[in-house]
């Protein structure tokens, strides 16, 4: 993590001016402030690797302004300046988190050795916090990868053949099947663990700021650009860059990509410097590479560069004995997500889920156990709860059959009326009924939040009629 934008906060001139000089020489940016006041506001406004600031400052002095800056940006690295050369100040500037304390007059030399310890301690800081990230992303992609059907094994020996090399990969699938996790799970089982895992989708990007977000610009490259900006082939450094839906990439940003994958090197918008890069490259696309080839869409040397091994994930529908155990891990998931009390899928449930055919595939899957969580009051889910995914002759339902009331409660009816010859005379009606009303009465309470007089008028039944069946049907009443 190079140092690139400096502040110096001094109310002496002098000190500012040789300052600004001497960093300016070096390639820093470097930003002025004569007083812990404008200094704070610079603060605020801008992203700086490194503060130096003097003590004795009009406004705010160096140390409250310290305390601040902690409270504001807590991964800014502050130095400490003082004519005074008290044990005091020192031990002060340090307790509140200074990385470091020197005092005037001081040699440039003293500077040298600063900002290299500095970028140096980020360095490390920031290999520390993306290892923890990293590991922690591991674990979840580890989890997140749920299946033990031939395609899953398959993909798993993949992943463990081609995670140890270099080689590039071009993941093929249709969307919703998991591509980035895949490519997430070769990042972490590679030697690259512990470097970034930079992700970017080629198709969510304007494409006139798709090359700036590759490959970075320089200050003043554009409108509106006050800065350098490092692009993804950068922030990648020594780890994994992820090309989403490369598929939709412009075929003039397709030539300027082969070239960083054959010569290792990219060129910052506005810019002229070649600044070397060391990346491995996975891409993933939902379309037909090979046919926007055939097409002159996709250029036919980035196609062959990028599929040097290829990686083509099969569709939920043709791997249905994955469905149960992805629904089960789902549900766990969503429960804990959103502080639920487990629940549990009933068999008719997971019959449904591994009847439909899932053209939105594993995020569709993920969407519509979520969907059923939050809307289901009870601990069991069960047909009711994926009316829409109810077979009909075999036939998952689609939009254009019924899901009106009346048709739920006719499904629901059907399923759970078995045995219904074991009731007696006037049982079924009552039964029914009841099972109507409970949920019904409960739900406009809950609406009303627990107004017993509006829930009556609402229904349009007396108040006492409302009591009665309050009591009747077991219902609690709640207070908000």
């Amino acid at each position: 993590m190079p140092l690139n934008r400096i502040l110096v906060a001094d109310d002496e001139e002098s000190m500012r001016w040789v300052l600004s000089k001497a960093l300016k020489r070096k390639g820093f940016e470097v930003d002025l402030a004569p007083d812990g006041r404008q200094a704070l506001e610079l603060i605020k406004e801008n992203c700086y690797d490194l503060a130096i600031l003097d003590i004795k400052m009009p406004g705010i002095n160096g140390l409250d302004l310290l305390d601040k800056v902690r409270e504001l940006k807590s991964d800014l690295l502050v130095v400490i300046m003082t004519a005074e050369a008290s044990m005091k100040n020192a031990v002060e500037a340090m307790k509140r988190g200074a990385y470091d304390y020197i005092t005037k007059p001081f040699d440039l030399d003293v500077i040298d050795a600063i900002i290299e310890k500095v970028a140096r301690a980020r360095d490390i800081r920031g290999q520390v916090l993306v290892l923890k990230q990293e590991l922690k992303e591991r674990y979840q992609v580890e989890k997140n990868i749920v299946g033990n059907s031939p395609a899953m094994r398959e993909l798993y020996k993949t992943i463990g053949k081609v995670a140890g090399s270099d080689v590039t990969i071009l993941i093929q699938g249709e969307s919703g099947t998991g591509k980035e996790l895949v490519a997430k799970a070769i990042h972490f089982n590679s030697g690259r663990l512990g470097k970034p895992f930079v992700a970017i989708n080629c198709a969510a990007i304007p494409r006139d700021l798709l090359e700036s977000e590759l490959f970075g610009s320089e200050k003043g490259a554009y409108t509106g650009a006050s800065d350098r900006k490092l692009g993804k082939f950068e922030q990648a450094g020594q780890g994994t860059l992820f090309l989403d839906e490369i598929g939709d990439m412009p075929l003039d940003l397709q030539a300027k990509i082969l070239r960083v994958l054959q010569e290792q090197e990219v060129t910052r918008v506005g810019g002229s410097q070649n600044i070397a890069v060391d990346v491995r490259v996975v891409a993933a696309t939902n379309q037909a590479l090979i046919e926007k080839v055939r097409l002159k869409e996709f250029r036919e040397d980035l196609y062959y560069r990028l599929n040097v091994v290829p990686i083509t994930l099969v569709p939920l529908r043709e791997r249905r004995d994955d469905i149960p155990d992805l629904a089960q891990y789902f549900l766990a998931r969503s429960c804990s997500e959103m502080s639920v009390s487990p629940k549990r899928l009933s068999d008719e449930a997971l019959g449904l889920l591994s009847a439909h055919s899932w053209p939105g595939n594993v995020r569709e899957l993920e969407n519509t156990i979520k969907r059923a969580v939050i809307l289901s009051s009870d601990p069991l889910l069960t047909a009711l709860d994926f009316a829409g995914l109810v077979p009909v002759n075999g036939q998952p339902r689609t939009d254009t059959q019924d899901t009106s009331m009346e048709a739920l409660i006719d499904m629901k009816l059907r399923s759970c009326m078995n045995g219904v010859e074991k009731l007696e005379k006037g049982e079924i009606h009552a039964m029914v009924l009841e099972q109507v009303e409970r949920p019904l009465i409960r739900f406009i309470l809950e609406k009303t939040r627990w107004n017993q007089v509006k829930t009556a008028d609402i229904l349009g039944i007396n108040r006492n009629t409302l009591r009665k069946k309050i009591s009747e049907l077991g219902i609690e009443l709640k207070r908000d």
